[in-house]
């Protein structure tokens, strides 16, 4: 009997040794290393900025009156258009008329007591000339004569004055365009005492608008003048409008401890879908470079490593301060290249490897299952990172 337990207990250890060396032997699974390439083409380098703005018309301008009534007649509403010169709206003149007539009555009675000093003082000054006056009273009568002249010059601005502000009763439009809007309505009174009141808003050219756009203070050290923007709105989402930078203002502006710079671009509205007051979503691209060589900036990041060959393989280095590699048949090549604008995604290449040739990007370890993972910096065939902005990566 014990015999036997002997006898199974040796069975039972020599089944476990066996299942053992299975999955140490026959059940590892084997990993290929497998890596990614990408051509070196001719492409578009570009980089964009990103905000907000208003849409608004390069030249509108505020009518108003300078002189204080009510307003009695209104020629033009919402939206007509109106040519230079043209009349809007008009003041009642009713006072306007009085005081010009009063400014020429008095006018009129000046000139009157300016023609009695003036026959006066040459009376005066015959006598004075024959001795017949003293000089006292030839002095007092031309004294009388220049105060009447003086009195004269300032009734005859008074009148100017007054048919000055009755024509001011009579308002014209300053320029060629269409109304945006309306203040007053016909019967309403506007005072003039301290500033001057706000009648309409005319546009000039409603085909030629621009965009007022917010630029947050880390984006403005890349806008110029000329750069391309595209843009969209709301109402016509489906619609892409083009313009460009005209002018980067100098002015700060601080809301709620964020610095913004205004940025004017132009925004052609030939079809007259853009309206004053849309928000615009504004892409201003800093950055546009055409049919230029590049490869993906993580070419430039690539190093093989030496640990991780395959029998047979090799690698040829060069001391460089950019190169990209490529792998020709058992060798990993090392390429010196002259590199130019970057927009961090692509990278441009100047010199040193032609176009069409596969370089290496990434790597890949697929286990045998299929199951293929991405690996990262903790593997020597990955770049090192230039900093720790890397949070995806994996450590097999």
């Amino acid at each position: 009997m014990k015999s036997k337990k002997t006898w199974i207990g040796i069975i039972a250890a020599v089944a476990v040794v066996a299942i053992a060396v299975y999955f140490l032997m026959g059940g590892q699974k084997k990993e290929t290393i497998s890596f990614e390439t990408s051509k070196v083409e001719r492409t578009t380098i570009s980089s964009s900025i990103t905000a907000t703005g208003t849409i608004e018309p390069v030249t509108s301008v505020t009518v108003g009156t300078q002189v204080s009534g009510i307003v009695s007649k209104l020629y033009v509403d919402y939206n007509s258009v109106v040519r230079k010169g043209q009349v809007v709206a008009e003041l009642d003149k009713t006072n306007l008329t009085s005081e010009l007539k009063t400014a020429q009555a008095n006018l009129s009675s000046a000139q009157s007591s300016l023609n009695y000093e003036l026959n006066n003082y040459n009376r005066y000054q015959t006598l004075y000339n024959k001795g017949l006056v003293s000089a006292d009273e030839y002095e007092t009568a031309k004294l009388s004569y220049l105060k009447a002249k003086e009195q004269v010059t300032t009734a005859r601005e008074s009148v100017q004055k007054a048919q000055t502000n009755l024509g001011y009763a009579t308002i014209t439009s300053p320029i060629d365009g269409v109304v945006l809007s309306k203040s007053v309505e016909e019967g309403q009174t506007v005072a003039a005492s301290f500033n001057t009141p706000e009648l309409f808003t005319i546009a000039q050219d409603l085909t030629d608008m621009r965009v007022i756009a917010d630029i947050d203070e880390a984006d403005i050290g890349g806008v110029r003048e000329g750069q391309r923007v595209s843009f969209t709105v709301d109402a016509f989402p489906d619609d892409h409008f083009e313009g460009q930078v005209t002018q980067v203002r100098q002015q700060a502006t601080t809301e709620s401890n964020v610095v913004t710079y205004e940025v004017v671009i132009s925004a052609p509205n030939n079809d007259l879908k853009l309206k004053p007051g849309l928000t615009a979503n504004v892409t201003i691209f800093t950055l546009e470079k055409s049919d230029v060589l590049a490869v993906p900036s993580k070419a430039l990041r690539f190093m093989p490593n030496e640990a991780l060959l395959k029998e047979g393989q090799s690698v040829e280095d060069v001391e460089a301060a950019h190169k990209v590699w490529t792998q020709e048949g058992n060798v990993f090549k090392a390429h010196q290249v002259e590199i130019g604008t970057t927009n961090g995604i692509l990278t441009e290449i100047v010199s040193g490897i032609s176009e069409g040739t596969d370089v290496l990007t990434d790597f890949s370890i697929e286990s045998g299952d299929g199951e293929a993972q991405q690996e990262q910096a903790s593997n020597p065939f990955m770049p090192r990172p230039r900093n720790n902005n890397n949070k995806n990566q994996q450590k097999k």
